[in-house]
């Protein structure tokens, strides 16, 4: 056997361990930590009813509007500078360097524009503290 016929042995077994594996761990893990927790809810005697009105009362962060906004401003910053660094590879004959680097560069442009615009919009939309917890006579 030569080390091209190992190559073509062990190559496919190793993809269908990745493939197949992995994925089974994954969902192994996730049945076991439940197990796991329910185990312990009946070791303390909280009954189900008891644990599920626990986690229910806990406050859940709220979901921003800016979400959309950010991948937005960040996905185009992104294709600016991709396009940028083929423009300049094409006209200068720069390395790969320049692609990496202008696509970090827009990236960082991106986030800092996303911060500001971002910044105005939360602060127009909390409401002005007038000190409503006084009591009124």
């Amino acid at each position: 056997m030569t080390a091209f016929d190992i190559r073509e042995t062990v190559v496919p077994i190793f993809a269908m361990v990745f493939i197949f594996g992995f994925p089974a761990i994954i969902i192994f893990w996730a049945i076991y930590t439940k197990h796991r927790e329910r185990m312990r809810l009946i070791e303390k005697g909280i009954s189900p009813e008891e644990a599920r009105k626990y986690f229910s009362n806990v406050e859940k962060r709220p979901r921003g509007s800016n979400g959309a906004l950010k991948w937005g401003i960040i996905l185009l910053f992104l294709g600016a500078g991709i396009f940028t660094a083929n423009i300049l590879e094409q006209l200068y004959e720069f390395n790969d360097g320049v692609t990496f680097s202008m696509i970090v560069l827009f990236l960082g442009l991106g986030f800092i524009l996303y911060y500001f615009l971002s910044r105005g919009r939360v602060q127009s939309i909390e409401p002005k503290n007038n000190n409503s917890n006084i009591p009124q006579n």
